[in-house]
């Protein structure tokens, strides 16, 4: 019943979309969340074919492209004010098609899409995603369970570039301000740069180098509760930091 209920949404949708959309292009928002030791990615489970997918969507015929991707992330998951950037396009013939191919060539959700990926970093902890009435659900998922996940279409070579560009950016860019809470310790810290870069790092050479950064402000306190000397707790320095982003680091 499932099955059926939720293809009759995507013939109804497909009448509908003819009207409002353009054809041929589509976004993917990839969102990453982190929970102080691993990164996330947000995912949605689809009713028809229970497929998980990135909660992507068609651009209206009377608005810009960033504004569509900003709609499609509400619309979808429920979540509003991220920053989302652009990095890359995927248009592989044959990308969706298959996913589709219980419905004729008419369907709209079924012909050729070109899709423009953006990513974002969020605090996870911030976000409570809602799923839409095509989605059984709406839900955080660990990048290590990804290799578990039957992702539809090319939405894992998608994630897989999102994180590869995340991964280039830390480079010359800071990283961290949507991901961490607003008081945080360097080992947190330290733990978001391995999780994004996959790998262990040396903990003295860290330190060293993104104190050296100048985007970082030490509070007078410290996180208590822990069994070890408590350490200190850091923020971020909003102005230096803005400036890193529009200038990039000099000093990493």
């Amino acid at each position: 019943m499932d099955y059926l209920n939720s293809r009759e949404q995507l013939l109804k949708r497909s009448v509908e979309a003819k009207e409002i959309y353009l054809p041929h292009i589509s976004a993917d928002p990839v969102i990453f969340g982190f929970d102080q030791k691993e990164l996330k990615v947000l995912l949605a489970k689809m009713k028809y074919r229970k497929q998980w997918l990135l909660p992507g969507g068609y651009v209206q015929k009377n608005e810009d492209l960033d504004d569509a991707v900003l709609r499609i992330l509400e619309s979808r998951t429920g979540i509003t004010n991220v920053f989302l950037e652009e990095f890359g396009v995927f248009g592989k013939k044959n990308r969706s098609e298959f996913y589709y191919q219980d419905f004729d060539d008419t369907l709209f959700q079924k012909q050729r899409f070109i899709s423009v990926g953006y990513y974002a970093l969020y605090n996870s902890s911030e976000i409570n995603p809602i799923a839409d009435e095509m989605s059984e659900t709406c839900e955080w998922i660990y990048l290590k369970d990804l290799p578990g996940i039957d992702l539809a279409m090319d939405h894992r070579e998608i994630i897989e570039k999102a994180l590869l560009t995340l991964r280039e950016k830390i480079s010359f860019k800071p990283i961290g301000y949507n991901l961490l809470p607003e008081k945080f310790t360097l080992p947190e810290l330290q733990k978001l740069y391995e999780a994004i870069l996959g790998k262990a790092l040396n903990r003295g050479n860290f330190y060293r180098k993104i104190k050296n950064l100048g985007i970082l402000k030490k509070l007078e306190e410290q996180r208590r509760g822990g069994a070890h000397k408590s350490p200190d707790l850091y923020s971020f320095d909003n102005e230096n930091y803005k400036k890193a982003l529009e200038n990039g680091l000099n000093s990493w």
